[in-house]
């Protein structure tokens, strides 16, 4: 089916606005349940061993105290699969941090104070949390997807960059990054007769659902999952987490009486995932003209010995550049910590902070402008897999963020730009993430006799825009003004869903909106000739089979360019000015869109100046487990912020045209205000954060 664009593209305010601005969106613990329990989890406070023995008597005994839960009371879980859902299941500590027992109690309060008095003893293990590139135990991680391989090698590396005319060899590293969203995990569990209602903060109810099914043996229309309004969750509410394990397992030790359970800031530090650290080594080589003829990338990340993660690092090095010559590569270290999970950009985030710092690098050491360096290595096909790109603006978006930045006329020359005693630099970086659609999704679209068109999917906004965008698709699909559009979505009373996540949420739930749009249309014709029948008519359909998937390599890309303000006496790092463009298809909405790719760049910013999470390596867990501490971009630090998109018409990716937007804005800041403190400075930093004290030693 073909869209004629009316409402989209359109920068239509947030439906969901007025609600929000007024307080009245709820979010997972505002529903109002009748009187509820409150749990409060006990953690372990060693990395790895074993609970030898528990005390619970003063817990027990203190006034509200319903339940608490430990692994010699708790309820049997079905069927594990991932390691970190079988929560008190045994007496085994896999990390610090871990839920080793709950109280369930009248107050929050009360709750809190009994969970202190549990006495836990363990016989504890030597701990392993040394992260190093040298280890003689590293695997290899299992694909996430099967288009994405872990490890990709193609001619003969090793001997082009021995016959290169330049060459370029170095690590780049990044530390563990952790999830931080305004709205904390956040979960109400009410166990009744008729079964299970969850109102959680999630990115997919049906994940969510699934996961709980499973896991207590339940039937499909004995759960309920609800999640209108998401508080942000930039990958960490994909998978549900220990914590809506913990809140079913109490209520349904409590049946009848609804449990609240949210984390607090200190405990999202172990308990929802992060991006794992990486130690990354990059090869390149390039001929006398600045043609690369070699690249090499390979990461090495942690994992938990829980479950398995990987940050797939590497997986971007295939797609931006071409060269004959090439090898990535990946791989894990299973340690004592807590799983890593999905994050902004999983991969592409700190892989692009290290191939575009080496590009840099590799561009000064070829006499070439950065910019002219990446053009110049710009493939015609796909560099691994051979296919015809969709659409590829990357050279594009290179040449009109130049011109929007004032790019033209640089001085290559670093640290001889001064202003009142600051060192101003600029830098550039390439931007790149994969275009994906998921099955399994499946929308109903019903026409009341009133004219209204109620559009039903489990899809999940959490703060990206899902409702209004999702609306405009509709109403285009119809051929109807939004205003007739009512949407629901996130709640498992509606049809299934895939996860947000990827960003590809928006793609997969518009093809199947379209796609039932679609059907309604030849339904209403073929069917009804063309009348709507007295009592309405509705139509349910899946998301269809993308018939150019394998034809075509489906990227987004982009350009980002940075401006920075490095003190001379004091180290201290400014960056006054970010700019972007990116192409990423057709853009369903120009105003919610722009916000996504203006939060990436600020989310890069402080991915590049900020954000460390440091590891006690005698205990094992973060010390800097609040937002006092875990420093992340404020307006302060921001200053101004542009983001564009070039035209570009792609029929291939979706009915749409669209492409996610989500996350490719985070891809390449980092290095963009990496390579403008090397401009600014002359010191080259290959170790994020990029922060005063590395700049003041050199």
């Amino acid at each position: 089916m073909t869209i004629t664009p009316r409402a989209i593209g359109r920068p239509m305010d947030r439906i969901d606005g007025p609600d929000k601005v007024q307080g009245l969106a709820r979010y997972a613990f505002e529903h109002p349940v009748e009187a509820p329990l409150y749990l409060y989890p006990v953690q372990s406070t060693i990395a790895t061993g074993r609970i030898s023995a528990i005390d619970t008597v003063a817990a027990c005994a203190e006034p509200g105290v319903h339940a608490v839960l430990t692994h010699d009371n708790a309820p049997r879980l079905a069927k594990v699969e991932n390691g970190e859902h079988g929560v008190l299941q045994s007496d085994r500590v896999a990390f610090r941090g871990q839920f080793i027992g709950a109280v369930v109690a009248e107050s929050p309060e009360s709750a809190r104070y009994a969970a202190g008095l549990v006495r836990f003893t363990y016989a504890a293990d030597e701990p392993d949390f040394d992260l190093r590139a040298d280890r003689g135990d590293l695997s290899v991680p299992s694909p996430t997807l099967s288009q994405f391989p872990m490890d990709a090698d193609q001619g003969d590396v090793d001997s082009a960059l021995g016959s290169a005319a330049v060459t370029l060899d170095q690590t780049y590293t990044t530390p563990m990054f952790h999830h931080n969203p305004m709205e904390p995990h956040a979960t109400i569990a009410h166990w009744t007769d008729a079964g299970l209602t969850l109102y959680v903060s999630t990115q997919g109810v049906y994940r969510v659902k699934q996961t709980v099914l499973g896991l207590f043996a339940l039937d499909a229309d004995q759960v309920r999952v609800v999640s209108r309004h998401v508080g942000g969750a930039f990958g960490s509410k994909v998978l549900p987490r220990a914590d809506v394990v913990l809140a079913v397992m109490a209520a349904r030790t409590l049946p009848g009486r609804p449990v609240k359970f949210t984390l607090t800031r200190q405990q999202m530090f172990a308990q929802v995932g992060y991006r794992s650290p990486t130690i990354q080594r990059v090869r390149l080589g390039a001929d006398a003209t600045g043609r690369l003829v070699a690249i090499g990338h390979s990461s090495v990340e942690q994992t938990s010995k829980l479950s398995e993660f990987a940050e797939h690092a590497t997986r971007m090095t295939q797609t931006v550049y071409a060269a004959p010559h090439r090898r990535s590569t990946q791989r894990l270290a299973a340690l004592d910590v807590p799983t890593p999970s999905i994050m902004r950009a999983p991969g592409e985030a700190p892989g692009m902070w290290a191939l575009e710092t080496a590009v840099d690098e590799m561009a000064i050491a070829c006499g070439l402008d950065p910019i002219e360096f990446r053009i110049r290595n710009e493939p015609s096909v796909h560099p691994t897999t051979g296919l015809p790109f969709s659409s590829r603006n990357l050279v594009e978006c290179l040449r009109d963020g130049a011109r929007r930045f004032g790019w033209e006329g640089r001085d290559p020359t670093p640290g001889v730009r001064r202003e009142a005693g600051w060192l101003v630099g600029t830098g550039v970086a390439a931007s790149t993430y994969p275009v994906l659609e998921f099955p399994g999704s499946t929308a109903r679209i019903r026409l009341g006799s009133d004219g209204r068109y109620a559009v039903e999917i489990a899809a999940a906004d959490i703060g990206t825009g899902t409702w209004t965008a999702l609306t405009q698709i509709a109403a285009d699909a119809l051929d109807v003004d939004v205003d007739r559009i009512d949407l629901a979505i996130g709640d498992t009373a509606t049809p299934t869903a895939i996860s947000a996540g990827g960003s590809a949420g928006l793609a997969s739930w518009g093809s199947t909106v379209v796609a039932a749009a679609d059907r309604f249309r030849r339904t209403l014709a073929e069917q009804h000739g063309g009348q709507v029948p007295p009592d309405g008519l509705q139509v349910e359909e899946s998301m269809p089979v993308n018939p150019h998937i394998g034809k075509f390599a489906m990227d987004t890309f982009g350009a980002q360019f940075a401006e920075v303000r490095v003190h001379e006496e004091t180290g201290e790092v400014r960056v006054p000015r970010l700019l972007g463009v990116f192409a990423v298809g057709r853009v369903i909405n120009a105003k919610t869109g722009r916000s996504q790719l203006i939060g990436g760049m600020t989310m890069g910013l402080s991915m590049a100046l900020h954000e460390h999470s440091v590891l006690d390596r005698r205990f094992g867990h973060v010390v800097n487990q609040d937002l006092a501490q875990y420093h992340i971009a404020s307006n302060a630090d921001v200053g101004s912020v542009e983001a564009y998109w070039v035209e570009e018409h792609d029929p291939y990716v979706n009915p749409m045209g669209s492409k996610g937007m989500g996350e490719v804005g985070i891809v390449g800041t980092a290095a963009a205000v990496g390579n403008a403190v090397h401009h600014a400075t002359g010191v080259r930093i290959r170790h994020l954060p990029i922060t005063l004290d590395k700049l003041l030693a050199r």
